[in-house]
């Protein structure tokens, strides 16, 4: 069931931002996002970019020590939400980076929430094209433990997440 929502084009840009790995200076490489969250308009008509909740890669080792926890603090513990989380992980074999789409609707959030969110999840996944890894989460246990995030990018041969072995 499609809820009439649209996607706000900023979302889509900071999609396409995340999603090329273009080669760039050291200065485009610390503005690129590491995590955002996208949220519903005041209105409930459009998805758009959460002012203020997102990473860039240029905070880590500054301001943010461990992405993945500080990340999963920026979600709102009442309410839904879209992110994108820019995973930099090992294999045994080789180092990896892939954008997981993730559909927050915590246990607490209001029923009409989870039902907007979830009736309009198409309407922004349709305009994330190559998305490989997509998560429901649905409360703060099944998205805290980094072991969770690591079983879907690649079952157990993921050895490390974010530098910080498994």
């Amino acid at each position: 069931m499609a809820s009439g929502v649209t996607v706000n084009d900023e979302v889509i840009r900071v999609f396409n931002d995340m999603k090329v790995r273009k080669s760039s200076t050291q200065e485009e490489v610390r503005k690129r996002k590491k995590a955002v969250l996208f949220c519903l308009s005041e209105d409930r008509k459009k998805i758009i970019v959460e002012e203020g909740k997102q990473i860039l890669v240029g905070d880590i080792g500054e301001t943010v020590e461990d992405p993945y926890g500080c990340f999963v603090k920026l979600l709102p513990p009442n309410d839904c939400r879209y992110a994108l989380y820019d995973a930099t992980y090992e294999t045994r074999e080789s180092k990896k980076e892939d954008l997981v789409f993730i559909f927050w609707a915590p246990e607490s959030a209001p029923l009409k929430s989870k039902m907007i969110y979830a009736s309009s999840k198409d309407a922004i996944k349709k305009k994330f094209t190559g998305i490989k890894h997509e998560w429901q989460v649905n409360g703060l246990d099944d998205i805290q433990d980094r072991r969770t995030l690591a079983e879907k990018l690649g079952g157990n041969v993921v050895v490390s997440l974010e530098g910080k072995p498994l």
